[in-house]
């Protein structure tokens, strides 16, 4: 299993992406719906990984 701080800076990754996914798929609707909509489907898969990351990180900390 990864350690605390590896999964911490893997939920940060998430959130980098996440924000930067959104951010274009904002600047696409107008120009490129199909594209803004796939960017919005990815970023909505990473951010349920990234729920469960917190979830998992949460659960660590408790238990340390």
């Amino acid at each position: 299993m990864p350690s605390l701080a590896q999964m911490t800076g893997s939920l940060h990754i998430h959130n980098f992406y996440i924000g930067k996914l959104k951010a274009k798929q904002e600047q696409l609707f107008d120009s490129d719906p199909e594209l803004a909509m796939l960017l919005d489907n990815v970023a909505a898969v990473l951010s349920e990984h990234a729920v469960v990351l917190a979830d998992d990180i949460a659960d660590m900390e408790r238990d340390d």
